[in-house]
């Protein structure tokens, strides 16, 4: 049985659980994907897709055009991500003010600190030349290397044939050593 999305958003409105479940197997590397490129974190992006997932199921009956399911979604991760970012700011500067020290600040037997640095830095540098990309590239990108989606997903994920999808990798992957190359 293969059903549409649109399908399987209005057996989602009537309350079927299963349809929604393959909407989410459907969408769930696409929603991480751009929530790991707005939070640069895999864990958060996780819990973040969590979380736009069960607003989306709470909600769905409120999609009124069923073949923008996805862009409706993405709202919806982009809410989330909005939010969390604000809390986070928020606890930040309530922990600043308290001078509490938290339990994950402290040591916790991982890479030397320069290491993890050094790490980070590079991650941080990868992922600001990828939001920098045309949405084009930027998002195969982000499902084949960052998310490990394969290119049939990939393709029916963003609508490609396979071969369009290669060619999109390829020259994505072409500006991006170009970007690398050009960093002091």
């Amino acid at each position: 049985m293969n059903e549409t999305d649109q399908d399987l958003v209005g057996r989602s409105q009537r309350g079927d659980r299963a349809a929604f479940e393959e909407l989410v197997r459907r969408t769930a590397r696409l929603v991480f994907s751009r929530l790991y490129l707005e939070t640069g974190s895999s864990d958060r992006a996780e819990d973040l897709a969590q979380e736009t997932f069960l607003i989306a199921w709470r909600k769905i009956r409120q999609v009124t055009d069923p073949a923008g399911f996805r862009s409706w979604l993405f709202s919806i991760a982009q809410s989330v991500a909005i939010d969390a970012a604000r809390r986070d700011r928020r606890r930040k500067r309530s922990g600043m003010r308290q001078g509490a020290q938290r339990l994950e600040d402290l040591a916790d037997g991982s890479p030397a600190p320069d290491e993890s640095a050094q790490r980070e830095e590079s991650r941080q540098l990868v992922l600001a030349m990828l939001r920098a990309m045309p949405e084009e590239y930027r998002l195969p990108l982000t499902l084949r290397y960052i998310a490990g989606a394969d290119y049939e997903t990939i393709g029916q994920q963003l609508g490609l044939t396979n071969g369009s999808l290669r060619g999109l990798l390829h020259r994505g992957m072409m500006r991006l050593r170009e970007a690398m190359g050009a960093e002091p």
